[in-house]
């Protein structure tokens, strides 16, 4: 059985990563093109929503303002970037077993080349992680792939 990505955990990135773009390019737009084409007086009104204070440094806040769009964009494309990576890397895991083995990465393994199953993360969140006697680590986590509890399940059976 091959593991694969599971969908629920695939969706929920995907729409993170798409809202996160989506929020940097409403940012950039914002910082790039609307504040500075905004006279200052009128950007402290849509913002602030009332007239600026007699003397108050409209330059100044339309500065403060636009740089904070800068902030917002990159922290924004920044995580886009960041999930959609993670949901990438997921959606690449290359694991797969039969009552023989397992084959990870294109390698096949027999389950005695498992040096340490450590198990303390899988009652609470379901993650287990392999090493192999070359040196190898597998994270297996069923909440980014369907098919791990079957792993896990057969692995209980021999070990």
């Amino acid at each position: 059985m091959k593991l694969k990505l599971n969908k629920e955990y695939a969706r929920r990135h995907l729409f993170v990563t798409v809202v996160m773009a989506a929020l940097g390019l409403w940012f950039a737009h914002d910082g790039f093109i609307k504040y500075p084409a905004t006279p200052a007086a009128e950007l402290y009104r849509s913002i602030e929503g009332s007239d600026a204070p007699e003397g108050f440094d409209l330059e100044g806040f339309k500065r403060q303002k636009t740089q904070t769009q800068y902030g917002f964009t990159v922290l924004s494309l920044l995580a886009a970037l960041v999930v959609g990576l993670r949901l990438y890397g997921a959606s690449k895991f290359d694991f797969e077993f039969d009552e023989a083995g397992f084959k990870f990465n294109g390698r096949k393994y027999a389950d005695a080349d498992i040096a340490e199953i450590d198990r303390k993360r899988w009652e609470s969140k379901s993650i287990m992680t392999l090493k192999l006697k070359d040196g190898t680590k597998i994270v297996l986590d069923a909440w980014h792939h369907t098919g791990v509890k079957d792993f896990v399940s057969r692995l209980e059976r021999i070990h």
